[in-house]
C-alpha cells in the first residue's frame, strides 16, 4: 500500500470515529432524564424563560437539524455554552487543555526517560539484583492507586519536608508579581520564551508532584514492555552474531536491540498518552490542577452536559492524532510493518 493510501485511509477511518463520537454524544443528550434549558436557566426560572431559551438554543427544532447544526458547530470548534459558568467552552479549554497538556507531555518525556533505559538494562541483567528489583517496582508502580500515591508525596514532601508546594499550577504570590505572559498555553515553555525565570522555577516546583504521580503508570508500564521486547530481540540469532562480532553490550543494547524493541512500546504510549488526558481527573482534583480532568469533573458534579461532550470529542480528536502520528512513527521505524501493508494491498 503507498503512503498516500494509506494515508487517506488513516483520515478517512479517523473522520468515521469523529463523526460516530459526534453522533453518539448528540443521542444521549437527547435520551438523559435532564432538561437542557432547565440546566441552562436554573431551577427557579419562569416558563417564558424556558421558552426562550429553548428557542435561543434551538431545542425546539427536528432533530435530523439539531443533528447537522451540532456537528458544523463542533467543526467550527463551537462548543456552545457551559451551563455552569455560562460561558464559552472553548474559552474555558484554552486555558484548561494546555495546562493539562502540559502536565501530560511532562509525565510521557519522564516516562520515556527513565522507562526505556530502565526496561533496556532489566532486560541486559535478566534474572540479576537489578532485574527483579525492577520488576517488583514496576509491578507496584502499574498497581498503585493514583490517588493515594498523590496524598503520599504531599505528606511527605509538603507537610513533613516542605520541599515542594501543596498544589496549584504557580503560586498567588508570581502571579502578582511576576505573570506568565501567556504565548502557548505551557507555563513553563512561556516562562522560558520571555525570560520570567521567578515563574519558570515556581513552575517546575509546582508541576513536580503531580507530574510524578501521572508518570508512574506510564514508566511502570514502559518497563515492562521494553523488558519484555528487549529479552525477545536479545534471543534473536543476529543479536549473538553482533556479540560474536566483537560489538561492545552497549552498542548491541542501545543502538541495535533498542530500535526494533521500542516499535510494540510505542503503540502503548500513544494509548498511555491520550488515557493520561481524562485519567488526569484525580490527580489534577487532589493538586488543584486548573486543568481538563478538573474541569470534567465540575461538569459531571454540576451536570453540565455540553462541557462533557466538548471534553469527549476533544479528547477523541487528540487521541485519534497520537495514534496516527505513532502508527507513522512505527512504519518509519520498522520496514517490516511497510513490507506488510504493501502485501496487504
Amino acid at each position: 500500500m503507498s503512503g498516500t493510501k494509506y494515508l487517506l485511509r488513516r483520515l478517512m477511518l479517523s473522520v468515521l470515529v469523529i463523526v460516530g463520537v459526534l453522533l453518539v454524544t448528540f443521542m444521549v443528550s437527547r435520551v438523559i432524564p435532564s432538561d437542557p434549558a432547565r440546566l441552562y436557566v436554573g431551577t427557579r426560572a419562569s416558563e417564558k424563560a424556558l421558552i426562550e431559551v429553548r428557542q435561543q438554543l434551538g431545542l425546539d427544532d427536528p432533530l435530523p437539524e439539531q443533528f447537522v447544526r451540532y456537528v458544523w458547530s463542533s467543526a467550527r470548534g463551537d462548543f456552545g455554552y457551559s451551563y455552569r459558568t455560562k460561558r464559552p467552552i472553548v474559552e474555558d479549554l484554552k486555558v484548561r487543555l494546555p495546562a493539562t497538556m502540559e502536565l501530560v507531555t511532562v509525565a510521557m518525556i519522564l516516562a520515556i526517560a527513565i522507562g526505556i533505559p530502565t526496561g533496556v538494562l532489566a532486560a541486559a541483567d535478566y534474572g540479576g539484583k537489578f532485574d527483579r528489583v525492577i520488576r517488583v517496582l514496576s509491578i507496584g508502580g502499574v498497581s498503585m492507586p493514583a490517588f493515594w500515591l498523590a496524598l503520599l508525596l504531599q505528606l511527605v514532601f509538603f507537610l513533613w519536608l516542605g520541599w515542594l508546594p501543596l498544589g496549584g499550577r504557580l503560586s498567588q504570590t508570581i502571579i502578582f508579581i511576576a505573570p506568565i505572559t501567556t504565548i502557548t498555553g505551557f507555563g513553563l515553555v512561556d516562562s522560558l520564551i520571555t525570560g520570567n525565570w521567578v515563574a519558570f522555577r515556581d513552575s517546575v516546583w509546582h508541576i513536580v508532584l503531580p507530574a510524578v504521580v501521572l508518570a508512574t503508570f506510564p514508566i511502570s508500564l514502559v518497563v515492562r514492555m521494553m523488558r519484555a521486547s528487549m529479552l525477545e530481540v536479545l534471543s534473536e540469532t543476529y543479536i549473538a552474531a553482533a556479540r560474536a562480532a566483537g560489538l561492545s553490550e552497549t552498542q548491541i543494547l542501545f543502538k541495535l536491540a533498542l530500535k526494533n524493541a521500542i516499535v510494540p512500546t510505542l503503540t502503548v504510549m500513544g494509548l498511555v498518552f491520550a488515557f493520561s488526558i481524562t485519567g488526569a481527573v484525580l490527580v489534577e482534583t487532589i493538586f488543584l490542577w486548573p486543568g481538563v480532568g478538573n474541569y470534567m469533573l465540575e461538569a459531571i458534579l454540576n451536570n453540565d452536559v455540553p462541557v462533557l461532550f466538548a471534553v469527549t470529542l476533544i479528547v477523541t480528536m487528540i487521541y485519534i492524532l497520537v495514534n496516527f502520528l505513532v502508527d507513522l512513527l512505527q512504519t518509519a521505524l520498522d520496514p517490516r510493518i511497510r513490507v506488510g501493508r504493501r502485501e496487504e494491498a
